[in-house]
């Protein structure tokens, strides 16, 4: 995980308690947990023995909500536009995820199997939400070719449409707006969906594990996560959007609000579909 420890940022790391916290904001510890009770923010980091530790970053956003709320916006609304105007610190969607959002769980998958999770999401999400920011991860400007029929028609649906690769420039009269990944790029070893949408938010994103040159195409494992954590996947949109140099979506649900269980329902049993179908 070298390559990926790399992007972190060290004003990022979660080292500060409550207590470190209430300190620097102004604000009571009693406040921050109401705060995070209610509207699921600031979200802590959790050691092993159950204790929060937060970060720099946690510390810019608290400062924001409450110069929002100074000027007379309401708590919940503050929150919204101090998270909206918060720029993730790491070139990688994987790594800020893995960062910020430890409970959501990783798994070790083949390329099939992220094939047919992210076909699900596309069919399942992306072509049925409502004003929804998606972005894909492609790795590989020939593997974004073969996809393209299918992101042009959810470009037609979508709020804003953004793909990311090894293409040989930024394209951005194209739809998807295509954007051109350095070969230094973090995310030119990722593998990402994204749809931040206000009544269906999902992200996948899967970082392909090195040593694989000799591996078959369909056989190449990625460490993946996926979640419909509202928080999760607008974090996720915000680090596209900051590598691709397009604007942020804005903050469209609550925080800690998720996709509907329906939804998330319909999603998991079209999956299934799809890897039985490529196994």
């Amino acid at each position: 995980m070298s390559e990926m420890s790399s992007t972190n940022s060290s004003t990022d790391e979660a080292h500060l308690s409550i207590g470190d916290l209430a300190d620097r904001t102004g604000l009571s510890p009693a406040t921050l947990r109401m705060w995070e009770t209610r509207h699921g923010f600031p979200k802590p980091q959790r050691l092993d023995s159950g204790h929060r530790r937060y970060s720099e970053d946690d510390v810019s956003t608290i400062e924001r909500v409450v110069q929002h709320k100074d000027a007379g916006t309401r708590l919940e609304q503050a929150i919204r536009r101090a998270m909206a105007d918060a720029q993730p610190a790491a070139p990688s969607v994987y790594a800020y995820l893995r960062r910020r959002h430890p409970a959501v769980g990783v798994h070790r998958l083949k390329k099939t199997t992220l094939l047919a999770l992210s076909w699900a999401i596309e069919d399942e999400f992306c072509a049925k939400a409502d004003r929804a920011s998606i972005y894909g991860a492609f790795q590989k400007e020939h593997y974004y070719r073969k996809a393209q029929p299918r992101w042009t028609e959810l470009a037609r649906v979508a709020r804003s449409a953004t793909v990311l690769a090894d293409f040989g420039s930024d394209d951005r009269d194209a739809s998807p707006v295509e954007v051109h990944l350095a070969d230094d790029a973090p995310m030119r070893r990722e593998w990402a969906v994204v749809c931040d949408a206000p009544d269906l938010p999902v992200v996948l994103t899967a970082w392909e594990l090195p040593g694989q040159s000799d591996v078959r195409d369909r056989d190449r494992l990625f460490e993946s996560m996926w979640t419909v954590d509202a928080a999760a996947v607008h974090d996720a949109a915000r680090v596209c959007a900051s590598v691709a140099g397009v604007e942020a979506p804005p903050v469209s649900n609550p925080p800690g609000s998720s996709a509907d269980p329906l939804a998330v329902t319909g999603l998991f049993n079209r999956m299934v579909s799809y890897v039985d179908r490529l196994s």
